[in-house]
């Protein structure tokens, strides 16, 4: 279980339309594909068109390792796919894996049980490795239980890059976040 806590990180995003998702990770994503990480989506919805839409107006260095991420929504993804799609991403050999997940508060919570169980499966495999979930919620679907979401992760994703979550929330506790 420790080897798990010390190769994972969680980290939470929020978000009010596909638009505003898109972005807000995409700067994050060519970041990220600059530092040689590898990539992998589980969303709810397909984002894809409007991943392509924003590529077209920007100009980035990783254009093409960007649309050959999966955008397509990944509804009703059964274990064994995701377990195909984890294990050929940890094949690829990065020492920086990120697995982002979008949604509503339930398609969240069933995805993060599924990375969960594989990661406990494979974790004397990943603990060599910078190990990111991403999970990014729809928030207009909730707004009451922001705290016990923010309870679950360590830092959170926003416009400004990642950031400990008692850096954006005042009065957040910075012992919570620690644990």
């Amino acid at each position: 279980m420790e080897n798990f806590k010390n190769s994972t990180e969680k980290l939470c995003s929020f978000y009010v339309s596909e638009w505003h998702l898109v972005t807000m990770i995409l700067p994050y994503i060519n970041k990220k594909l600059n530092e040689k990480a590898n990539i992998i989506t589980i969303l709810e919805k397909d984002i894809e068109k409007n991943i392509k839409t924003l590529i077209s107006k920007l100009n980035l260095k990783n254009e093409q390792k960007i649309l050959e991420i999966d955008w397509k929504a990944s509804k009703g993804m059964r274990y064994s796919e995701l377990d195909k799609k984890l294990s050929k991403m940890l094949l690829k050999g990065s020492n920086m894996n990120i697995v982002l997940i979008s949604g509503s508060k339930s398609y969240m919570d069933f995805a993060n049980k599924n990375v969960d169980k594989w990661i406990y499966s494979h974790v004397e495999k990943i603990q060599q490795n910078e190990f990111k979930i991403i999970n990014c919620y729809e928030v207009t679907e909730f707004n009451s239980n922001i705290h016990e979401i923010l309870d679950m992760h360590k830092k959170i994703l926003n416009t400004a890059g990642e950031k400990y979550i008692y850096e954006v929330f005042d009065g957040y506790s910075e012992a919570k976040e620690m644990c």
